[in-house]
């Protein structure tokens, strides 16, 4: 066929053009054969490009979610990104994560802000920031940095936002404590820039940010009881969210905030590694222990006394007796002795809560508690009453008579309480979250707490 325009006549004052199809005819010359052809070819052409056109541009919208403007300019933010945090061990975030019960979580989302190192990655520098009793900080960071079913990189689909803020680790280099002088005002710069860079903690003014306050009287930082409640909580915090190590049953500036109890950090592996020597079943020689910190002559500081003289109490009227191992000097090897000992005393010291606590428990060892009013960690999950005895402060000089009678009438149903793998499993941290672990119960914990959330909210009110 041709296409042939014509100019028509006017009618009707209506002017136009039409076009005439012309039929060729079916002996047309050579020329015009080769026309034909180039014609086909270049129809087939574009029919082929239009086709892989379409292809490619339908499967791009079907894999990639369109990103809002305002999530756009929000990752533009002057906070540095780095997604290299604990890569050592990120090797297998390729493979899918099945350790968290989404179910129970109720797909909990937690954002974690990628704050400039000074705040965090720069303190791991000194080993010991990751492996001392505050380390739960550090442990909660890379255990949520490495579970991709509870992390996101979208922060406006997060239920909850952490700061991983390490303020425990810089060490004194008079008594090697930690030294807590700079933790208000460390904390206080990471909010100021989130909240300059990110809407979020504007939006819900914190209420569902998340910190960890892992020193002796929580986010008070001070070592000090009384120094500690007449500091009270910074100002900034007390609308967010407190994982902390410090908890009393009775009212306490150092709790006046939303907190969920956490247990002070053990490292899982050391743990491992003395039950490989030390079965949970097996021989236990030592009857009543304590390795720590027992002023002879306790001193006046400030009108209180460590431990309340318990510590003292117990020196005093049981140091000579050898149902008890009683030593007030450091020993590397000491958890050796805890695997081989049926009761471990846990008595509080300047604050009421101890490592000793969760050791006890991961080892086998029935923990003796003495400290007035503490508040455990997961009362839901750890049945703390099966698997603990609990002694008053005031009937520590008593606690030998108290010993003998639960040895003579229920310690075999306590120890085979305490023994049961998931109680020790739930006051350890891992590297990834994993069902019925310290983080696993952490974000139990702040799925108990979704009314602070204002994804949660805004949703709910759709």
């Amino acid at each position: 066929m041709a296409l042939e325009a014509k100019r028509p006549t006017m009618s009707n004052s209506r002017r136009g053009f039409y076009v005439r199809m012309k039929l060729l005819h079916k002996h047309a010359g050579p020329q015009q054969q080769e026309k034909k052809k180039n014609l086909c070819f270049r129809y087939y052409k574009c029919l082929l490009w239009l086709s892989l056109s379409l292809y490619f541009f339908s499967s791009y919208f079907i894999t990639h979610k369109p990103i809002p403007l305002s999530r756009t300019q929000d990752s533009k933010s002057k906070t540095v990104v780095s997604r290299t945090l604990f890569e050592s061990s990120n090797s297998t975030l390729n493979q899918q994560n099945k350790n968290v019960d989404r179910g129970l979580l109720k797909d909990l989302k937690v954002y974690i802000y990628e704050l400039p190192s000074k705040y965090n990655t720069d303190w791991l520098a000194n080993e010991r920031c990751s492996n001392h009793l505050f380390a739960s900080e550090v442990a909660i960071h890379k255990a949520l940095s490495n579970s991709l079913d509870v992390r996101t990189f979208d922060p406006y689909e997060a239920d909850f936002f952490f700061l991983p803020v390490y303020v425990s680790c810089n060490f004194s280099t008079v008594n090697g404590f930690p030294a807590i002088g700079h933790a208000r005002s460390l904390l206080s710069s990471a909010v100021n820039l989130i909240s300059s860079n990110h809407p979020f903690w504007n939006r819900s003014q914190g209420s569902d940010h998340v910190f960890v306050a892992s020193h002796d009287y929580g986010a008070c930082f001070h070592a000090m009881e009384e120094r500690a409640a007449e500091d009270g909580i910074p100002e900034f915090l007390k609308r967010s969210i407190i994982l902390q190590t410090f908890g009393v049953k009775f009212d306490h500036p150092c709790q006046d905030v939303e907190n969920v109890v956490i247990p002070p950090f053990i490292p899982p592996e050391s743990v491992q590694t003395t039950l490989e020597k030390y079965p949970l079943t097996g021989r236990r020689d030592i009857w009543a222990f304590f390795r720590g910190k027992m002023e002879v002559h306790p001193k006046n500081i400030s009108g209180r006394y460590y431990s309340k003289k318990v510590r003292t109490v117990i020196w005093r009227k049981y140091s000579g007796d050898p149902r008890f191992y009683l030593r007030r000097h450091r020993f590397a090897g000491y958890q050796s002795e805890i695997a081989r000992s049926v009761f471990c005393l846990c008595p509080l010291g300047w604050a009421p809560w101890s490592p000793r606590l969760v050791e006890s428990i991961a080892l086998g060892c029935v923990p003796v508690i003495i400290a007035d009013g503490i508040r455990l960690p997961f009362p839901t999950a750890v049945r703390w009453s099966d698997i603990s005895l609990t002694v008053a402060e005031k009937d520590v000089a008593d606690l030998g008579r108290l010993l003998d009678h639960v040895a003579a009438s229920n310690l075999s149903a306590i120890q085979k309480n305490l023994w049961a793998p998931d109680v020790r499993r739930a006051l350890l941290f891992n590297d990834r979250v994993q069902e019925g672990d310290a983080t696993w119960h952490v974000l139990s914990a702040l799925a108990q707490k979704l009314g602070r959330s204002s994804r949660t909210v805004r949703l709910s009110n759709q």
